[in-house]
């Protein structure tokens, strides 16, 4: 199965209340949007992704530099929002399914998102439902009073997203009855027989008010680990200097089986004791004869992709580069630059201090350099 996933990200975030809306609010560097995509991208079945977003967030949703998603803009309604998504897949081949997702819904599981997918094998729709558990009211509005009556629970749920649809009937309920439509797309169908419902997650709420979002970064801040790495190489003649990536002219260079850059070892070794996966000994033995001379960059940037895998972000990164020479001040802000794009993080979740010895042991001699970092991730699934 060929699945399409339409990400709808078009409203005003009204009830949100802040200068930057919903899909933009960030957690761990990363927006919810871009939370929402790097989830998705973890299935195989995943063919093509869709972003429906509202036009005055064009400039947001170009900052966010999006690969391989297809922009769409949105509707004044979420049905013509959604309906604007699955025309851009009308013509599209080798696609038979779609799931359409809230973006305020972020939380989701892997299992979850799984469980839909294998569903629709032999569903035409699959959603994924929880139970009521509070009591519920109704106020009756009458020309002369209003009055509460309490309502049954046993016969209520509260549905949720991502849903599956096949594309050619989803598509056709949208075109036909559009009048119809209410709450999110289950709407459309008469015969909720046709309809497979499946356990839902409480952990897998909408994101509707700032209140909301608080819960959520608190959930994050749960899952949050903390690693630490360090390193010291020699400075030798006839060697290269590298630090944070970059080539820094000097008369002499670290020592290492690598590039010996002791910013991006500490860094590689911070990120995934975070992770509890060892060390970059352990993944990178100086003992493999690939690994001599093989640049710093290339390592740390296949431990970020392992750890995406693992479904761990990068939350911080504190990095002390303790050296007599050369002034880390005079590199600072390229250093940031270039980890940054190593990490896929943004620059302000980057910190980076220049300390010496003052010039005490082989440090201060100018015979060595050392490095530590403290790393936080957070798993999200």
């Amino acid at each position: 199965m060929s699945f399409c996933l339409i990400i709808l990200a078009g409203g005003n975030s009204h009830r949100f209340r802040s200068k930057v809306g919903k899909p933009y609010q960030k957690l761990a560097g990363k927006s919810l949007i871009e939370i929402n995509v790097i989830k998705a991208r973890k299935f195989k079945q995943i063919k093509k992704i869709i972003l429906v977003y509202n036009k005055k967030d064009t400039n947001r949703v170009k900052s966010l530099k999006l690969k391989n998603v297809k922009l769409v803009t949105g509707g004044i309604t979420r049905q013509q929002s959604t309906f604007n998504g699955l025309k851009h897949l009308k013509n599209e081949k080798g696609i038979s399914k779609v799931l359409i997702h809230d973006v305020a819904r972020p939380n989701f599981s892997l299992r979850l998102f799984k469980s839909i997918i294998t569903n629709m094998k032999n569903a035409r729709a699959v959603v994924p439902k929880i139970r009521v558990q509070d009591a519920v009211k109704q106020i009756i509005d009458s020309s002369k009073e209003e009055y509460i009556i309490g309502k049954r629970r046993n016969n209520l749920f509260l549905t949720q997203t991502p849903q599956a649809f096949t594309l050619k009937e989803i598509y056709h309920l949208h075109k036909t009855n559009s009048g119809k439509y209410k709450d999110d797309d289950i709407s459309l169908y008469m015969d909720l027989n046709k309809v497979k419902f499946i356990e839902g997650e409480k952990s897998n709420f909408k994101i509707t008010d700032y209140s909301d979002f608080e819960n959520l970064k608190s959930i994050y801040k749960s899952k949050q680990n903390v690693g630490i790495g360090f390193d010291v190489h020699r400075l030798v003649p006839k060697r290269k200097l590298y630090l944070a990536g970059l080539k820094i002219k000097s008369k002499l260079g670290t020592l290492g089986h690598s590039d010996g850059d002791p910013v991006l070892h500490s860094i590689t070794d911070a990120i995934l004791g975070a992770c509890k996966m060892g060390d970059i000994g352990q993944m990178f033995s100086d003992k493999n004869k690939k690994f001599k001379n093989i640049r710093s960059t290339i390592l740390l940037q296949r431990v970020v992709e392992q750890i995406k895998f693992k479904g761990y972000l990068i939350n911080n990164i504190d990095i002390n580069i303790i050296t007599q020479t050369p002034k880390i001040k005079n590199y600072k802000n390229k250093m940031i630059n270039n980890i940054a794009k190593l990490c896929e993080i943004s620059k302000d979740q980057i910190n980076i201090k220049g300390k010496t010895t003052e010039k005490l042991g082989v440090i201060g001699k100018e015979k060595a350099i050392a490095c530590e970092v403290i790393c936080s991730v957070i798993k999200y699934d």
